[in-house]
C-alpha cells in the first residue's frame, strides 16, 4: 500500500517537479505548476484529472477515488492512498498529472512520459 513516502518519492523523481508547502500541505509542481497535493493528513492524493474522466472513475471505483467539495468546478481529483494497488498505480496517477501540468518543453524532452505506464 503506497504511502505519503512514496508519493514524495515518485513526484519528486519526475522532471522538473519541486515541492511546496501551500495551505498547510505538500504540494508538487512541475516548471511551477501545481500537479499534485497531499491533503487528509497526507492519506490521499489529489491530481488533475479531466472532469469527464474524473467522473468516470469515481463511478467506477467510487472506494478509491471521490470529489472534494472545494474542487468539484476544478479538474482535480481525490483518492485514498490506502486504495491504490501498489507503487506502479500510484506512478501512472501521479505522471499523468504531471503531463497535464507540464509544458510541452518537457513534454517533448521526456517522451517516455508520454503514455500510462511509461517510465
Amino acid at each position: 500500500m503506497p504511502n505519503a513516502d512514496d508519493v514524495r518519492r515518485i513526484a519528486l523523481s519526475l522532471p522538473d517537479t519541486t515541492e511546496k508547502t501551500a495551505w498547510n500541505m505538500p504540494t508538487f509542481r512541475v516548471a511551477g505548476k501545481m500537479f499534485a497535493t497531499l491533503p487528509e493528513d497526507e492519506t490521499s492524493l489529489a491530481v488533475r484529472c479531466p472532469k469527464e474522466e474524473r467522473d468516470e472513475l469515481v463511478l467506477a471505483e467510487p472506494g478509491k477515488f471521490w470529489i472534494a467539495g472545494h474542487e468539484a468546478q476544478f479538474a482535480w481529483v481525490r483518492a485514498r492512498l490506502g486504495a491504490l494497488e501498489g507503487e506502479e498505480e500510484l506512478r501512472d496517477i501521479l505522471a499523468d498529472s504531471w503531463r497535464q501540468a507540464a509544458p510541452p518543453r518537457l513534454l517533448d524532452s521526456h517522451p517516455e512520459l508520454g503514455l500510462p505506464g511509461g517510465r
